[in-house]
């Protein structure tokens, strides 16, 4: 069971939302059910010894519900294969561990999600792992830092919290070129915005908790991919490692996706009113957004994206302590981890989501805040940031 495959034909519907809410699940025949089932069980009859009905045997190994949710993942990435695990933790765990052995080299963001840092750094090195940090921006550093032993160059665009742009089909031609993967951690833009598969990456990587679930009710992860043996790989692990989502989580991620187009414009039309405001600010040092005109890397951003999300970063005058002060004050803002849901939220990485970087080459600036912009009305959120900054 564990070479079994969510491969789906991407060509039939051209439209986005038509195979966000259709790709991986056809009515039941038996009820005509539009929505796909939650499968509770943990096991599955055999017609026989080694007679499997439709394919299953066992949950971990596979679960009906969560093969729609990894064909439908793989349809909106216009990939081939699809996997999802229990968190985006798990689907990194898994394709550092599928992909490297003792000895092999890869190359990360200098701005890298704190998480996948300190997976890489305090736990992969440990096992003869050797990774190198390089700005995502910049192709020819990302060229200089490859070396003959690096099999994957991992980017995330935008990264994660300073929105910093890779060009993805840039980086895919440096990294083929040294004979290695190039994986794109395709979170904050979601499929929607950006579709890296496309643009020559070899694996897609998502933190399904956030955008594409979209309602902060369920954590997840997922990796897609057109190579057949990293996707074999991938089976192994997920089957052997156990790092799957229930049926029901797999349940509240379709939901969330069939909404995803819509939410996505909405966090976008919210994103660029807030960023105007903001630009505006006197107690706003600096603006980080890849729509704004001003953005080093945002004639790449708008080449690979169709719009430029709903994440939003600023430097703010003060230092740590104001800062701290807009954390505190905001009212419709959130002040919480995670991003990607439909109410906003605000956080201080340099304490929170990006801890683990300090005093690394990593480490982010103090006076950094991220801001996930939801979907309530722009006015209130116009407001909310307005008396926070005072």
């Amino acid at each position: 069971m564990s070479e079994q495959r969510s491969k789906v034909d991407t060509t039939s519907w051209q439209g986005f939302t038509t195979r966000a809410v259709h790709a991986g699940y056809d009515p039941d025949p038996l009820t005509g059910a539009v929505n796909v089932p939650i499968y509770a069980s943990s096991t599955f009859a055999q017609d026989g010894v080694g007679g499997l009905r439709g394919g299953f045997e066992y949950a971990r190994t596979g679960n009906p519900t969560r093969a729609a949710l990894e064909a439908n993942l793989a349809a909106i990435e216009s990939g081939t294969f699809g996997r999802a695990f229990a968190s985006g933790m798990a689907a990194t765990d898994c394709l550092l561990r599928a992909a490297l052995r003792p000895g092999d080299h890869l190359v990360i963001p200098n701005d890298a999600y704190g998480g996948t840092f300190r997976l890489i750094d305090k736990v992969f090195s440990q096992w003869g792992i050797e990774y190198t940090v390089a700005p995502v921006s910049d192709v020819d550093a990302v060229r200089a830092a490859i070396q003959p032993n690096t099999k994957l160059v991992w980017i995330e665009t935008p990264t994660n919290p300073l929105l910093n742009i890779g060009d993805i089909e840039a980086l895919a031609e440096v990294t083929h070129a040294g004979g290695a993967k190039l994986v794109v951690d395709n979170t904050f833009a979601s499929p929607y915005l950006q579709q890296p598969l496309l643009l020559g990456a070899d694996v897609v990587l998502h933190s399904t908790t956030k955008y594409i679930g979209g309602h902060s009710d369920v954590v997840g992860g997922a990796l897609i991919t057109d190579d057949e043996e990293l996707d074999t790989a991938f089976a192994f692990l997920q089957n052997g490692a156990g790092a799957v989502p229930g049926p029901f989580d797999s349940y509240l991620t379709l939901r969330g996706i069939k909404t995803l187009g819509l939410r996505m414009d909405r966090h976008s039309d919210n994103a660029e009113k807030l960023v105007e405001l903001l630009v505006a600010h006197p107690k706003i040092e600096k603006v980080i957004y890849p729509g704004l005109a001003d953005h080093p890397s945002h004639a790449v951003a708008a080449k690979q994206m169709t719009r430029f999300g709903g994440m939003i970063s600023v430097l703010v005058k003060g230092g740590k302590e104001g800062a701290h002060e807009l954390c505190s004050k905001t009212e419709v803002f959130i002040l919480a981890e995670s991003l990607g849901g439909v109410e906003s939220l605000i956080e201080h990485p340099a304490a929170m989501t990006h801890a683990s970087t300090e005093g690394s080459p990593l480490e982010v600036p103090v006076n950094l805040v991220r801001l996930s912009v939801g979907i309530e009305d722009s006015a209130d959120l116009l407001g909310d940031i307005e008396q926070a900054l005072g």
